[in-house]
Order: structure tokens, then C-alpha cells, then sequence
């Protein structure tokens, strides 16, 4: 990017008053919960990284302090501390303390710039505490300090210095934040993410809030390549050359880079001016069209598509091309146009033109000078064709048979009375003998039973058309009503709670891990919604003369054994939920006004992903290393 160099006192462009942050704070950094918290780090590293865009700046450090305070410091330019031509004030109060106060929203101190819709430094400011901004520029030192979001001070300059840069410190305000406890590795992947995405930026981070310190450092000259590759470190790749255009049009960066690998699913992430938009928009749009019209257009011009299909397919769909792709797409512009808040996803839609132009000579450039890796390309996509028309027919087959069948109720599920899904729910276990107490132990009103037999299929290692020939699944299918894949409909749901109750040992928890693998890789609305959840029957039955007393977990069995007195107790440990009687399974696991559940959520998909790839895959190595890291932390092991 070419470097601007006007960056005074008159570039700073003041639109309104702070006033309203600390009065409806969620409008500014999304929640008051952790996401929000850690919102403030990413507002101010994102005036570091503004900087070194616009060429101002190499290093970035990070500090969490003790007492939750946190420093950021960059080698940029520095804030201007001149007095300001329309506040009157030190133009460096002027930016802590002005809502809509910097250098984003005109003349050219910065052509792109994060950043959240350019509140920035202010919110922080005002939802903290204490802050403390330190400028060095022009050979001076600039210092002043604030009190949730007001100045305690005029601006001093307290000293000479060489150099210039920007040191923010702040304490989050707990009149705000109930919870204020920063998240080590939470900052270390974003971090990380950053310093991929700005190339020539170093990126410290220190945690001093106990010893001993931790330290970590980035540095990718690589850039979204390496971040590609990173993504991929434990997945087999089909091809050697990661893909990578770079390109400005219209004044406009675009950058996208991409590798497939031998995974079923694929994984896209998407970028304006470094803000991370998980909910996709414009650029993804243009990425998804050029990638799939590109591919298509090669596959025909080189006799991988034929006219009448019987190559296997005669023309590629969007997620044909997108299993197994492992892509980044970062886009940098003037004005960003982020729909909602937390910059979910980009609005701009030039940005759907021009990454679909850039994206497309790229890779046609590509696939002709990589004839290798267009091959392995073209095997990749052709068989997700290929396994995406086997799939087609075996989900006819099996709604088909639901249909014909009476409505899809296969002969395993005992059935509640109540058709209102906000109200019913279904109790998927394992095993007969639980099956069998359980129907005898439900309320039939509002609690349906569908008991499997044997180990659920392991998605991660199969294609849908492979899954759907395992009866277990298609009776799940057909119980839960939605059907599958492309036609899936969640409004066709017809249980709002869908609740996993096996057994508390190995075996249990293994077909557990195998059911979350099915609903995470073809029921995420399910999850998303809040529907599915994980009951948790008693470890121990204690008896002491009349009276009776469940465990859930160890701590529970100390605590009541501790209230009932140790002599003459009678401990009973469950092996499995068979041993119960109905009326035990009612009163411990059934029962609303007693039971204990665990909701399943996704927090971090892609952190999900990974994981289900590491424990459910195909790869050993990276499973092996998981299990060496975690097993100091398994506290009960059943062997």
C-alpha cells in the first residue's frame, strides 16, 4: 500500500460525543461477556495494525498485567497531541475522548483502517476504569490519564524521547463486566490470525500476571499463505502449491490464497481490513462464484465434464469445490461496509465484482502454469460430484421409505403423545436394556425413546452416501423428522430437546463423540438452536437408613457423604445406566424438576472442527500428540 503522510492535528475528524458507550455498551462491542471484554484488546491492537498497513509501523506488544490491566504498545506514528482546531483540547484527549473521534473518517492519514466502525481507542476508554495513554512523537512524551472515559488530567509532556509510538494501558470497568478474566489462548489465536494477515508485522505477547511469564512472538513473511498452511498442519493435502493471487483494483487489495486437503468438509475464512467477518458477505459471495465457474470452465475445457454425464457428473456444484478447500479470503478497502456491530459480515457490494474478477484470472492463471496441481484439483471436486450424486439417491431412498413407512416412525422409537416439538423430547440411547427402562420410566406425554444398537457410524471417516446405508442413522433421520443435507429443513424438527443418554463409561462416552460428530457434520442447526444436549445420569446411589442420595460426580459423592456422616453409608457405583430401575431412571435423569443436563454449543466452530478432525479422523499423528498433551488432565480414567 502506498505510504500517506499526512497524519496532524487537522486530519483528525470529529463527528459526536462519548456519552452514550458506558449507557448501552453491547451497541459498540457486541456484549458485556467475554467476546466483548476481549473486544477491547482487539480495538486497540487494531490501531497498531491500521498502522503498519498504512507503512507506519513493525511491532506490536501486548501485556497482561496483574489486577486486569492490560498494555498495548506499537512503533507507529504516534497520536497527535497538538491542540486541536475543533475541540480546542490535546488533540490526543480529543481521540481518547470523543466518540467518532480519529483519523479514519477523512483526508488521508489512513486509506484502509479496522478497527470497530471506528470508535476505537474511545469505547475503551470508556468502559474502563482507569486508562493511561503515552505518546512519544516529535521528541516529547505526551501523558494523560482517565477515569472511565474522562480525562483526569490536561495532557503533559513529561519528558524527551526518541522514536515514536503509542502506549494504551487499561483496567475494564467491573461496573460493566461482571466476568473480566482475558483469555490467554483466545488472544494468542488472534493474534496470531493478525500478524498472518499484515505482512512484515511483528506481533509480541506477554502474560505477567503470574509467574512464570509467558512469551510469545509473531512473525509470518509469508503472509495468508503460511496462514493456509498453519491451517492445515495436521491434514493431508492433495496438492503441493498453496494458491495465492494478489491483486488492487478499483483501490481495492485482494488477497486470497487456498489448498485443498483429503478432508470432506471445507473451510473458508474471510477478512476486511484484518476484521475477522464470520458471517461471510460480499467478498466470500465473489470468492464462492469465481471459484466454481473457474473449475467448471477448466473441468470442461480439459475433458473432465461431459455434456451427457457419464464422466460422472456434468457439472460442478459450489460444494463440490468447496470440500476439503481450505481458503482466505482478505479483502482491504476505504470505506468497509460491516452489517451489524460486531462486523459479522462485510455489505460492500463492489466487493462481490471485484473479488470475482481478481479471483478468477488468478486461478485460470494458475491451473494452466500448475498442470499437476489442477489435476489433483479435479480428482478432488469430481469426487465430491460423484459422492454428491450417491448421496442424492440415498437420501430419496431413505425419505422415500420414511414416507411409505407411515411418516418416517421407524419400529425402534416409542413415541410421545404430544406433537408440539417446543414441548417434546427425545431420548436417544444406547444400548436395549436402557431402552427398556427408560420406556418404562419416561413420561410418555412429552418423552420419546429411540434406543441403538451397536457403535454409530463415524461420520469423519465416511461420505453421506456411506452413512446413509447404517441403519442406526437412518432411523435417526427419520425420528428426528428434518431429512438431511441439502434437504434438511430444522422447521421440520419434531423435537426441540434432542438429549444423548448413555452409559458414563468409555464406551458411553465414545458413542456420544460419535453422535456429536453426526449432528456438528449434518445437523449444526440443531446445535446452533439450542436443541441438542447431553443428560448426565448419577455415578453413585448412597443409602443411609431411609435416606437416599445421588452423586453426579465425585465432589458430589464427598459433599453428601460428608452431610450423611461416613459410618454405615451405602455406596452403590452405576456401571451403566442398566442397572437402574424406571423409577431411578425417572427421579436422577428424566424428570425436569430434578434432572441434569449439559447443553451443547458452538462457541468456536472452526476450533470445533479441528478438533472432530483430530479425534475422529483419519490422521494418527495429530491424535497422538492431542492425547499426549491432554492425559495429565484427565482426572477418572475407566480401563
Amino acid at each position: 500500500m502506498t505510504k500517506q503522510t499526512s497524519y496532524e492535528a487537522k486530519d483528525i475528524y470529529v463527528l459526536e460525543g462519548l456519552e452514550p458507550v458506558r449507557k448501552r455498551p453491547g451497541m459498540y462491542i457486541g456484549s458485556t461477556g467475554i467476546d466483548g471484554l476481549h473486544h477491547l484488546i482487539w480495538e486497540v491492537i487494531d490501531n497498531g495494525l491500521d498502522e503498519a498497513s498504512a507503512g507506519f509501523a513493525t511491532e506490536i506488544e501486548l501485556t497482561l498485567l496483574p489486577d486486569n490491566r492490560v498494555r498495548v504498545s506499537d512503533n507507529g506514528r504516534g497520536i497527535p497531541a497538538a491542540k486541536h482546531p475543533q475541540t480546542k483540547k490535546s488533540t490526543l484527549e480529543t481521540v481518547m475522548c470523543t466518540l467518532h473521534a480519529g483519523g479514519k473518517f477523512g483526508g488521508d492519514s489512513y486509506k484502509i483502517a479496522g478497527g470497530l466502525h471506528g470508535v476505537g481507542v474511545s469505547v475503551v476508554n470508556a468502559l474502563s476504569v482507569w486508562t493511561k495513554a503515552e505518546v512519544c512523537r516529535q521528541g516529547g512524551l505526551y501523558v494523560q490519564e482517565y477515569a472511565r472515559g474522562k480525562a483526569k488530567a490536561n495532557v503533559k509532556k513529561v519528558k524527551k524521547c526518541s522514536g515514536t509510538g503509542t502506549v494504551i494501558t487499561f483496567e475494564p470497568d467491573p461496573q460493566v463486566f461482571k466476568t473480566i478474566s482475558f483469555k490467554w489462548f483466545k488472544i494468542l489465536k488472534r493474534l496470531r490470525q493478525q500478524a498472518y494477515l499484515t505482512k512484515g508485522i511483528k506481533i509480541i505477547v506477554k502474560d505477567e500476571r503470574s509467574q512464570p511469564y509467558k512469551n510469545y512472538a509473531f512473525y509470518f513473511e509469508g503472509g495468508i499463505i503460511s496462514y493456509v498452511k498453519y491451517l492445515n498442519r495436521d491434514q493431508e493435502v492433495r496438492h503441493d502449491n498453496v494458491f495465492y493471487v494478489s491483486k488492487t483494483q478499483e483501490d481495492m487489495l485482494v488477497e486470497v490464497a487456498f489448498q485443498y486437503t483429503n478432508d470432506l468438509q471445507g473451510y473458508e475464512e474471510g477478512f476486511a481490513n484484518n476484521i475477522y467477518t464470520g458471517e461471510g458477505g460480499m467478498h466470500i459471495t465473489g470468492f464462492r462464484t469465481a471459484l466454481t465457474r473457474t473449475l467448471n470452465d477448466y473441468a470442461k475445457k480439459n475433458g473432465y465434464l461431459k455434456n451427457n454425464g457419464k464422466n460422472g457428473a456434468d457439472k460442478l456444484s459450489g460444494d463440490d469445490v468447496r470440500e476439503g478447500i481450505t481458503a482466505v479470503i482478505s479483502v482491504k478497502l476505504r470505506e468497509p461496509q460491516f452489517e451489524g456491530q460486531t462486523k459479522a459480515r462485510l455489505g460492500n457490494p463492489e466487493a462481490r465484482g471485484i473479488v470475482e474478477t481478481v479471483m478468477a484470472d488468478g486461478l485460470e492463471e494458475f491451473l494452466e502454469k500448475n498442470p499437476q496441481d489442477a489435476k489433483a484439483i479435479m480428482e478432488k471436486t469430481l469426487l465430491a460430484a460423484k459422492a454428491r450424486q450417491a448421496a442424492k439417491a440415498a437420501r430419496e431412498t431413505v425419505i422415500r421409505k420414511g414416507v411409505m413407512e407411515g411418516l418416517a416412525l421407524p419400529g425402534k422409537l416409542a413415541d410421545c403423545s404430544s406433537r408440539d416439538p417446543a414441548e417434546s423430547e427425545l431420548y436417544v440411547v444406547e444400548g436395549d436394556s436402557a431402552g427398556g427402562s427408560s420406556k418404562q420410566g419416561r413420561d410418555r406425554r412429552f418423552q420419546a425413546i429411540l434406543p441403538l444398537r451397536g457403535k454409530i457410524l463415524n461420520v469423519e471417516k465416511a461420505r453421506l452416501s456411506r452413512a446413509l446405508t447404517s441403519d442406526t442413522i437412518k432411523s435417526l433421520i427419520i425420528a428426528l423428522g428434518t431429512a438431511i443435507a441439502d434437504d434438511f429443513n430444522i422447521d421440520k424438527l419434531r423435537y426441540h430437546r434432542i438429549i444423548m443418554m448413555s452409559d458414563g463409561d468409555v464406551d458411553g462416552r465414545h458413542i456420544n463423540t460419535l453422535l456429536l460428530t453426526l449432528f456438528y457434520r449434518y445437523f449444526s442447526e440443531i446445535i446452533e438452536k439450542g436443541y441438542l444436549y447431553i443428560a448426565q445420569p448419577p455415578l453413585y446411589k448412597m443409602k443411609k437408613g431411609k435416606q437416599i442420595k445421588y452423586g453426579y460426580t465425585e465432589a458430589d459423592k464427598t459433599k453428601i457423604m460428608t452431610s450423611l456422616g461416613k459410618e454405615g453409608v451405602d455406596i452403590q457405583r452405576y456401571k451403566g445406566l442398566g442397572e437402574m430401575n424406571p423409577d431411578e431412571l425417572w427421579e436422577t435423569t428424566m424428570d425436569p424438576k430434578n434432572r441434569v443436563m449439559k447443553q451443547i454449543t458452538i462457541d468456536d466452530a472452526k476450533e470445533a472442527d479441528k478438533i472432530f478432525d483430530v479425534l475422529m479422523g483419519d490422521e494418527v499423528a495429530p491424535r497422538k500428540k492431542f492425547i499426549q498433551i491432554h492425559a495429565k488432565n484427565v482426572k477418572n480414567l475407566d480401563i
